[in-house]
């Protein structure tokens, strides 16, 4: 088999990964959209107690649209990670059904403001009712891919996500574009599916499919790896709880350093998107 044809099975592969993704989570906006409504709002996404709305307190679920606690699939708590303040701007990558997106638009209250990334369709419709149902005035969901992110460069305070980077084809694309479109001195605050350093992909793979969160995660070293190779500083990753064996949730902590930036990335004019889907 020729480069071109390695290539190419490759790109197929990917494509496949990234479509099998987009049907499972667009499934999942589908259930919680037109699913069984009781008294109590919409039936859950059926996931173990490793992932999804149990991992927030009460107190934050309780304030929150029923329809944005019943599409949470995430394995943590970002918003709390990332420690955000009144008046920044925060994206998040692979944002769903935007749990996370209106919990950081309370954080950062009326001067600052929330984006919420998705590839899916579903999610992007079920995250803008949302929006809708929880009166969110400083929020906005685009629509695209966190490996080619729509909006300018140094234009973001803070980036969150909730155990997706794990299913991007493309990860060190998503580091990549994390950095560029943080100020400098930005940080990020991230939950993730991170797989101990001894454990082959092969492993990872028998611990759970892709879709699931499992076998596109990276380990622990090679996650630190792609967040330097990128340009970041400062980085910690923590783990939290297991999620299978030799698989963990973690939270990861990395700051894009004030004083520098990667050549041909210089800072942008702060300034709103012109890429978003409205």
């Amino acid at each position: 088999m020729n480069e071109q044809s390695v290539s190419e099975q490759s790109n197929d592969q990917d494509d496949d990964l990234r479509e099998t993704v987009r049907r499972r989570y667009a499934a999942a906006a589908v259930q919680v959209t037109e699913g069984g409504v009781g008294c109590c709002g919409p039936q859950a996404v059926e996931v173990d107690d490793n992932f999804g709305s149990t991992l927030y307190p009460a107190a934050e679920r309780d304030g929150l649209p029923a329809e944005a606690v019943a599409a949470s699939l995430g394995c943590g708590n970002p918003t709390a990670v990332a420690d955000l303040h009144e008046g920044e701007r925060v994206l998040d990558l692979g944002s769903g059904g935007g749990i996370d997106v209106l919990l950081s638009a309370r954080r950062v209250g009326p001067t600052g403001k929330a984006y919420g990334l998705d590839m899916t369709e579903e999610m992007l419709a079920l995250a803008l009712a949302n929006r809708r149902r929880a009166g969110a005035t400083n929020v906005e969901f685009l629509k695209g891919t966190i490996e080619s992110i729509p909006l300018p460069a140094a234009t973001i305070d803070v980036v969150i996500s909730n155990c997706v980077i794990n299913l991007s084809v493309d990860k060190p694309a998503v580091f990549a574009e994390t950095y560029r479109v943080l100020v400098p001195g930005g940080r990020v605050g991230i939950s993730d599916v991170l797989a101990e350093d001894t454990l082959t992909s092969e492993q990872r793979a028998e611990r759970g499919d892709y879709a699931g969160c499992i076998a596109g995660a990276l380990s622990f070293a090679e996650y630190r790896r792609g967040l330097e190779a990128a340009g970041f500083t400062g980085i910690e990753i923590t783990p939290t709880h297991a999620v299978a064996d030799g698989m963990h949730s973690a939270i990861v902590r990395a700051v894009k350093p004030s004083s520098a930036a990667r050549p041909g990335i210089g800072p942008a004019p702060r300034g709103r998107s012109t890429g978003s889907a409205r």
